[in-house]
């Protein structure tokens, strides 16, 4: 058994939906070591989530941010955690909704995402600022 794990700092991104599939194979390039395994990627942030979706239309990814800001609206008077700003509840309800981490199995040494699957980064706020992630892989 092989156990890798390495922290990435993602560059801050605008709000919405983006592939990060290459920084996070780059981030750990033992995965080749591994013939039959997971990989876990982990973000350290309760306003920001991952998930695995379409990796080849980019209007995907504004559908998505479409569809949570309607599902998720801002500004809510209900809202109590309001003081960092209109768009930070909402940001922690669209985490809670998406997750915090992905896995994806490791086949021959490399990530078995589909053919049309990508890595993203949901980014939640105005001006989230960089991005923590762990990326742990095991296997044999």
């Amino acid at each position: 058994m092989k156990i890798f794990q390495q922290a990435l700092s993602l560059r801050e991104r605008r709000r919405g939906f983006h592939i990060i599939t290459d920084e996070v194979e780059n981030a750990l390039p033992e995965i080749s070591e591994i013939k039959t395994g997971i990989c876990q990627v982990f973000i350290q942030h309760t306003s920001a989530s991952l998930t695995i979706n379409e990796n080849a239309d980019p209007t995907v990814r504004v559908d998505f941010e479409m569809f949570f800001n309607k599902t998720v609206r801002e500004n809510d008077p209900d809202y109590r955690h309001d003081y960092e700003g209109s768009d930070d509840m909402p940001a922690h309800l669209k985490s809670a909704l998406l997750g915090n981490s992905v896995t994806i199995p490791i086949s021959n040494g490399r990530l078995a995402l589909g053919t049309w699957q990508g890595i993203y980064l949901c980014e939640h706020r105005n001006y989230g600022g960089s991005r923590q992630l762990v990326i742990t892989a095991w296997g044999a």
